[in-house]
């Protein structure tokens, strides 16, 4: 039997194809007829394999949020957040057009609420209340993914001239752009370790192994 022109259709390659698109051109522009032209198929040839274009986002946003690593929380709190939250920045960097999709929550989707899960039993496990846990979850998430939508470094223009007379506490701000890698980095590690060192604080000030409580103490 002949091989087929056009590579047989699978989840993952289907998956691949729309994180390319959106990847390159946007979340926007992501649609069923621009995936199936971008793999060389028919639209209606999708359809056996992903129902609808919002499931197709929530397998890939569950494919990317399988590489956020939860496993330090097995050690201690602190190591599990530090982990957890380098990892999240990493995978979400990686398809800053993704985020805005995957920031608005976990729904129903496997990955995310397994790590949500192992990153609110690390907590209480470590004595943290329940509502101190919530908490500490949402607070890295803001820093997580505020640091995964943009560069602050890069939004400066290169030119001296814009800064010079008019915004003189701003004189090198044109120097920004060409080291936004190293300063967004570094940031976000100042903003992970403040976070933690103020949490160690706080730890502190716990009662010894408190006990598991409800979300609202």
């Amino acid at each position: 039997m002949p091989r087929p022109n056009n590579p047989l259709l699978s989840a993952e390659r289907i998956r691949r194809g729309a994180l390319e698109i959106i990847d390159t051109l946007g979340l926007e522009e992501l649609s069923m007829r621009r995936l199936a032209e971008h793999l060389g198929v028919r639209a209606a040839s999708l359809y056996n394999h992903v129902a609808t274009k919002d499931e197709l986002l929530h397998d890939i946003a569950n494919a990317v949020m399988d590489q956020v690593d939860v496993s330090g929380f097995e050690q201690d709190w602190a190591t599990g957040l530090t982990i957890w939250a380098r990892s999240y920045r990493a995978a979400l960097a990686a398809h800053p057009n993704l985020v805005p999709f995957i920031a608005s929550g976990p729904a129903r989707r496997e990955a995310s609420l397994r790590r949500a899960d192992a990153v609110h039993g690390g907590l209480t496990r470590a004595g943290w209340p329940q509502r101190y846990a919530t908490m500490i979850g949402a607070s890295t998430k803001y820093l997580v993914v505020g640091g995964a939508m943009g560069s602050f470094s890069a939004g400066f223009v290169d030119d001296a001239a814009v800064y010079d007379d008019r915004y003189p506490n701003l004189d090198h701000a044109h120097l920004l752009r060409q080291h936004a890698s190293e300063i967004d980095n570094d940031s976000f590690e100042l903003a992970l370790t403040a976070l933690i060192e103020g949490l160690h604080q706080l730890y502190g000030t716990l009662p010894a192994h408190a006990a598991p409580s409800s979300p609202e103490e």
